[in-house]
């Protein structure tokens, strides 16, 4: 699913195969179904992110980052 990145404060950056988007407050990207990314941030950053609940936030690949929705939805 495509996933929607909105700078509320500070700055961020997302990495992808195609290049680094660098976001300020207020900016939004899109980063479209399928496009492997990496967002970071020097510095404490407040973002928007929008995605469908079914999103898998590390993909194909299941390692101790991995939440699952269940997880996801009901933190400890």
């Amino acid at each position: 699913e495509d996933e929607l990145f909105f700078v509320l404060a500070g700055r961020m950056r997302i990495e992808t195969e195609a290049g680094t988007v660098e976001l300020g407050e207020g900016a939004l990207h899109v980063v479209p179904k399928g496009v492997r990314h990496k967002p970071s941030a020097d510095a404490e950053c407040l973002i928007m992110l929008i995605e469908r609940k079914s999103t898998l936030h590390t993909g194909d690949v299941v390692d101790a980052r991995t939440r699952s929705l269940t997880d996801q939805l009901h933190p400890a």
